[in-house]
């Protein structure tokens, strides 16, 4: 078997490797845009070698995996923070990354992570698509909500209304004010046809998955957020416990504690930044709705201010959907108190 070390570039990428049965061993870097990476791997599957390689999570390499996998080659994809925390030299170069993950990979301490699959990433391209265009729509309308101020008008939501749009086009402008006005609103009726297509397909998608329908029982979570978490949480069995998934997604403090000496800082962010954004829009439905979520984040909102309670109820949110999920239920009106798995009471919200 040839295990391979990968040190992967966006252009090139440079490997390590150990023939396992014989012991030789080199280093290669192999460039993408010319094609020699695609043709060096199909070579060894055409002289019959057996290859697992190993290589750092990234972005970018969408067609390297699909490569692998039609070639029928092990891929092992590992953890960058914990690579580099076991890295013992100073000296950083591609070589040295790339024997460092082969090392690691012989020695059987390569922290390798859940890699989804196919379908689910895909899965997760129309969710950031949806996601892109929103986030474009609510830019064009904050501009024609400043072309209506300054013309005196402020309406709000009720721009939006026929009556408001029918204001904001009555408005007297000049040219060029008159061109951005114009362009702004052709923007604005093509991207809300498009915006409620996709969000058609996330409903549809929800409806067809028995985890997300249990999931959207819970107050204040719609399809996009139940399929969001299901996607990318992906098997809950994977977590020991809520804690986990709430750091997995980013929502644990940052910490640099010593002795008695206890130092916490804001949330590290280090979870998917599609599914925080959504938690939190989540929660906020969720207060508005529930009398008990609404009580406790009015406590925490005098206590520490507005943001930080809406990333406390994002969290809260997080770990009734990890035991819903974990446990199978469906939300309940009167939720019990959080245990950690192997308590005498599992879950919150949950029956």
């Amino acid at each position: 078997m040839l295990i391979i070390g990968c040190d992967y570039h966006p252009s090139f990428q440079q490997i390590a490797w150990v023939d396992t049965e014989t012991g030789e061993c080199g280093e290669q870097q192999v460039q993408h845009s010319n094609g020699e990476a695609e043709k060096f791997y199909r070579e060894l599957k055409l002289r019959g070698v057996h290859v697992r390689l190993g290589m750092e999570a990234t972005g970018h390499a969408r067609w390297f995996e699909r490569l692998l996998a039609e070639l029928k080659y092990e891929l092992w994809v590992g953890d960058p923070a914990q690579i580099r925390a076991a890295r013992v030299r100073r000296q950083k170069t591609d070589r040295r990354d790339a024997d460092h993950i082969l090392k690691l990979m012989v020695e059987d301490r390569f922290p390798r992570v859940w890699v989804p699959s196919p379908e689910n990433r895909d899965l997760r391209q129309l969710l950031w698509h949806r996601h892109r265009l929103v986030q474009m729509r609510t830019r064009v309308m904050n501009q024609l909500q400043a072309i209506a101020l300054n013309e005196g008008v402020r309406r709000k939501k009720g721009l939006w209304s026929q009556s408001g749009r029918e204001q904001l086009e009555s408005f007297r402008l000049a040219p060029w004010a008159e061109r951005r006005r114009r362009d702004l609103l052709e923007l604005l009726d093509r991207l809300n046809p498009r915006i409620g297509e996709l969000t058609t397909a996330i409903e549809q998608e929800a409806g067809r998955r028995p985890e997300a329908r249990r999931l959207m029982t819970h107050p204040g979570v719609g399809p996009l957020t139940a399929l969001a978490f299901g996607l990318i949480v992906g098997p809950v069995e994977r977590f020991g416990c809520s804690k986990q998934v709430s750091s997995y997604l980013g929502l644990v403090p940052c910490e640099d504690s010593s002795a008695d000496r206890q130092r916490l800082g804001h949330i590290s962010k280090q979870g998917n930044t599609l599914l925080r954004f959504l938690l939190v829009e989540a929660a906020q439905a969720v207060v508005r709705s529930d009398p008990e979520w609404r009580g406790r984040f009015l406590h925490l909102v005098m206590r520490r201010g507005r943001p930080i309670a809406l990333v406390a109820m994002a969290r809260k949110l997080a770990v009734h959907l990890y035991w819903m999920a974990r446990q199978g239920t469906e939300y309940q009106a009167s939720p019990v108190s959080v245990r950690t798995w192997g308590s005498s009471k599992l879950g919150h919200g949950v029956k």
